[in-house]
């Protein structure tokens, strides 16, 4: 099998403009069809697209969602991309470029129950899957053939077709030799797409592309690659070995191997979401402590309690402050043991922000926790005393607010902020 219409699932041997079952133009011809079974799933543009559905009126419109005035973009149509909107955009500025766009505010719970009606439908397929958002994870199909019936692009391609009929939403698709190239290749034409990209093809391929495509490359490292003369994949495939090794360690040798189109990591179910966190845009900037840790506790209450609910506990607190000149930085800090609590998580972030500059200005602030441990297998003394005693109260007020609604108890610096208001 070589060719596979979309629409039909009519395969073949013969490279075809047409399928010759149903005279679909949707079709797909690779000399690796059969083979490849590492596979890249990717929502698209998930939050615009779910408010979409949901409101055909918007339909033909640009949508963006997002935060107000002083917010920054969550995501968008791909209407209003053909004016330039970007995902983490400024909001005033997506404004700009596109004044006649629809703007609705991000409903979280609403997308997290699509994520987990669409990827119910991938784990029927098998149970290694590797989620790296709400909306997009790693597939691995290998050894699937005999059990489905069907080689993977086929299984690939009517899950495409069900999750577009049936949840009314598309996704596109990457199947590769492996997890790198699976997800450059959902990339490749999105939305509603589906290609493929074989091993032999991967270095030509890649070599044109910059290097910031790489896993890894930001843009403090794009810029280090770029001084050095590294400015596109092919640049580093090309490079010598020990010259890279010289220059960026390990991480030039990996960037190597990834250049070459290699990528040897195997999709892990238990990996997951590498982060919980939450984060708030003011509509003034804040400069005070008192202010800023008004704002901070809600958010450590909600990242506990999402942590409590997923059975996991978190041992890397994380601070996040945007300037009012956009300019991100970020504190972390490796507790001594890992805690699911919002009273810990806000002591170390407390104290995270007292060590930044007094009375400097922000517009966002945001608290986090990673490097997950399952609750059940968390040992050690941290969880003792005032610990335990937290972890029973914040579990009772989860009862509460999940029984009687979540503004039926308002706890900590909550209460002295509605007080002081």
């Amino acid at each position: 099998m070589k060719a596979l219409c979309r629409d039909c699932f009519w395969t073949g041997e013969q490279a075809c403009r047409r399928c010759p079952a149903c005279g679909s133009p949707r079709m797909l011809f690779h000399e690796a069809l059969a083979t490849l079974s590492m596979a890249h799933l990717d929502c698209d543009a998930f939050y615009a697209s779910v408010e979409k559905r949901d409101r055909p009126e918007l339909r033909d419109v640009p949508l963006i969602v997002g935060g107000g005035k002083r917010g920054v973009v969550t995501t968008c149509c791909y209407i209003a991309r053909m004016s330039g909107v970007r995902s983490a955009m400024p909001m005033f500025k997506a404004r700009q470029l596109c004044p006649q766009a629809v703007i609705l505010p991000p409903e979280f719970a609403k997308y997290r129950a699509e994520s987990k009606r669409i990827f119910a439908r991938v784990r029927d397929l098998t149970p290694l899957v590797q989620p790296l958002s709400l909306d997009e994870a790693w597939i691995d199909l290998s050894g699937t053939t005999r059990l489905h019936g069907a080689p993977p692009a086929v299984m690939l391609a009517r899950l495409q077709a069900e999750i577009e009929a049936e949840i009314g939403l598309t996704v596109s698709i990457g199947l590769a030799a492996n997890k790198f190239l699976a997800k450059i290749a959902s990339e490749l034409d999105k939305p509603r797409g589906f290609s493929l990209i074989g091993a032999d093809e991967a270095q030509a391929l890649l070599a044109p592309r910059p290097a910031r495509i790489l896993p890894g490359v930001g843009p403090v490292l794009a810029a280090s690659l770029d001084k050095a003369g590294l400015r596109t994949v092919g640049d580093i495939a090309a490079a010598d070995l020990r010259d890279l090794a010289d220059r960026f360690g390990a991480q030039g040798l990996h960037l190597h191997r990834l250049a070459h189109g290699l990528d040897s990591r195997a999709v892990n179910p238990d990996q997951g979401r590498k982060t919980i966190s939450a984060e708030t845009t003011f509509f003034d900037d804040l400069s005070t402590t008192a202010e800023l840790e008004d704002q901070l506790w809600p958010l450590c209450e909600k990242v506990a309690r999402q942590l409590r609910a997923g059975g996991l506990t978190g041992r890397v607190a994380t601070l996040k402050l945007r300037t009012p000149d956009f300019r991100i930085i970020t504190r972390r800090r490796t507790l001594p043991m890992p805690t699911q609590t919002a009273r810990t998580l806000f002591s170390v972030a407390r104290e995270l922000l007292a060590a930044e500059p007094a009375g400097r200005a922000y517009r966002l602030i945001g608290a986090g926790l990673s490097d997950f441990v399952d609750a059940a297998t968390a040992e050690g003394d941290f969880f003792a005393d005032a610990e335990q005693r937290s972890l029973k109260s914040e579990t009772a007020v989860d009862a509460l607010r999940a029984r009687f609604g979540k503004g039926a108890v308002v706890t900590g610096r909550a209460l002295g902020r509605e007080e002081r208001d």
